[in-house]
């Protein structure tokens, strides 16, 4: 089967190749998957880049034991293993696995959900870890409630998407921070309110928020906190593009730190695959409460070009290779 392997870590020109590689036997407790899409998210192009440096052992492993790249995926069961009962061959199914980036890839059998009714495959592929980063961060660490005011900024990036819609699932008022272009996606997938980057700095008086989810870390800790309530939380998601060892890290670490010194919580987290989240995730789009949205689709020969071009930092929502 044909599949993307990356061989070092460095630009995706450099280290990723499509080659042909063993199709994957699923074990006991696995399924074999004909992988008709898999999304891109900010994870993926980290682990081909390598950085921030301290992460590469688990950017390793990532991988397939083939070296093939990619978490998120959506496609039909071909195979099962002997101790699966809840799948069986020709569900289409979408979830985790590793080496998602190739025409077939085994996954654990837990680590898949059945795909909804209403969504396509390429749209199934695209909840994956923005999703689950959306509904842990918002959820458990946000602690969002209904009635909540949040305020979500890079509204129209992969996570952002997601975080609006979830957000607006839990009954907050959201709004939404995004460039110009990007103003009527955002509302058009729930946003109360949005706010032009270009032309308005929401950390320069004006309203405060119970929940400030930051995908972008464009701003200081001190401006965060100024757009807060009294006893408001900072989830630090995003920071610059992180290089050297530890790049990319100090932004969500320092906002923890601060926050042991005020009301104010700032803290980053991590998400984490599990399957009741995925059920969780499965059921919101069933009901039509959160609905994917794609930018570009790219095929499977393409996936260096896709992988940069999620690299930019421009993604609207979420790209997907196809295969």
């Amino acid at each position: 089967m044909k599949g993307f392997i990356q061989t070092g870590f460095g630009a995706p020109e450099d280290v990723l190749k499509l080659g042909e590689v063993e199709a994957p036997a699923p074990g006991d407790e696995e399924v074999l998957v004909r992988v008709h899409a898999a999304s891109i998210h900010i994870g993926d192009v980290y682990g081909v880049r390598g950085f921030p440096r301290v992460m590469r052992p688990m950017f390793k492993s990532l991988r397939a034991k083939s070296g093939v790249v990619g978490t998120d995926i959506a496609g039909i069961i071909e195979g099962v293993g002997a101790n699966v009962e809840r799948l069986k061959v020709g569900d289409k199914v979408f979830g985790s696995c590793k080496g998602a980036f190739a025409e077939y890839a085994s996954a654990k059998a837990e680590a898949l959900a059945i795909v909804p009714a209403n969504l396509t495959l390429e749209q199934a592929s695209a909840i994956g870890v923005s999703a689950f980063t959306a509904l842990q961060g918002l959820r458990d660490h946000g602690g969002v409630k209904e009635a909540h005011k949040v305020l979500v900024t890079g509204a129209s990036g992969g996570v952002g998407t997601f975080a609006v819609q979830i957000a607006k699932a839990f009954g907050a008022e959201v709004t939404g921070v995004c460039s110009t272009r990007n103003l009527d996606m955002v509302r058009s997938i729930g946003a109360d309110d949005v706010i032009d980057y270009t032309e308005e700095n929401f950390a320069e008086g004006g309203p405060t928020y119970d929940l400030i989810f930051d995908n972008v870390g464009a701003h200081s800790l001190k401006d965060m906190r100024r757009a807060l309530t009294p006893k408001g939380r900072l989830l630090a998601n995003g920071a610059a593009a992180p290089t050297g060892w530890f790049g990319g890290l100090g932004h969500p670490i320092r906002a923890m730190l601060a926050s042991m010194f005020s009301k104010q919580q700032a803290r980053p987290f991590l998400s984490i695959e599990n399957a009741d989240d995925l059920e969780t995730l499965r059921g919101l789009a069933e009901a039509g409460s959160i609905v994917p949205v794609i930018d570009r689709t790219f095929p499977l020969e393409d996936a260096v070009a896709a992988i940069s071009y999620v690299g930019e930092g421009h993604n609207r929502g979420t790209s997907i290779i196809t295969m």
